[in-house]
């Protein structure tokens, strides 16, 4: 098997159910095989936020290959960034990364394609829902993405960081993203929801809401990672 490099942290809590993803499928479905070795390099948040906010993307791709090339000196054969976010700067650090790179947003297309999904609503921190580096491989595959209104994209960025990031889970919180999902499905006409902050599926639990199916891009990611791992 592949040595796993994982670039977490970025937040906390998610980084957390990676791991308890990964090892899980390696107790489950795969249980004939031994556990993955597994390198986390947990980076700080704020200073990822402090150069998403000022939209420093030269200086992010830095600060994320240099983390990169850490796991790569470590002995890690690929690695994935666990985090939506970052990704902004997915193809830069690809072509100079030393490792293969698997990307939450490419397996997360592949995942809607495959579904057979054409508008897809998406939730995420205030700049994946409002750059195009999340839109543009679904809008090439004729998927079309929707996302919420300012206000409500307001409110999801201040309680991912206020709350959720913190490991804050309240019901009023989930009955705020709820109401917007729905809002969603009735006036926009989604058929489908992409979880795009990989802390989402820690408040918004279970397959899908109002007829409405989740993509769980940690879930989505992690089995893209599992795959990778023992070369299937």
């Amino acid at each position: 098997m592949k040595k796993i490099g994982l670039i977490g942290g970025v937040g906390p809590e998610s980084t957390v159910d990676y791991y308890k993803q990964i090892i899980s499928a390696f107790n489950t479905r795969y249980k004939e095989l031994a556990y993955p070795e597994i390198i986390i390099y947990s980076a700080n948040l704020n200073e990822l936020m402090t150069l998403v906010n000022a939209k420093k993307w030269s200086k992010l791709t830095e600060w994320l290959l240099e983390k990169i090339n850490v796991l790569y000196n470590a002995g890690a054969d690929f690695a994935a960034i666990a985090s939506n976010t970052p990704h902004i700067v997915f193809n830069k650090i690809k072509s100079k990364s030393p490792i293969p790179l698997l990307s939450i947003v490419e397996e997360t297309c592949n995942k809607a394609q495959e579904m057979k999904f054409k508008k897809i609503g998406l939730m995420g921190t205030k700049l994946t829902m409002e750059a195009d580096f999340y839109k543009e491989p679904f809008i090439s595959k004729g998927i079309s993405i929707v996302v919420p209104n300012e206000k409500e994209q307001q409110l999801i960025h201040h309680k991912l960081f206020s709350e959720i990031e913190l490991g804050i889970i309240k019901e009023e919180t989930r009955d705020e993203f709820l109401r917007i999902i729905k809002r969603m499905k009735e006036e926009n006409n989604i058929d489908s929801l992409i979880l795009g902050c990989t802390e989402l599926p820690l408040i918004l639990k279970g397959d899908s809401c109002y007829g409405i199916p989740y993509l769980n891009t940690t879930a989505i990611h992690c089995k893209s990672i599992i795959k990778y791992c023992i070369g299937a």
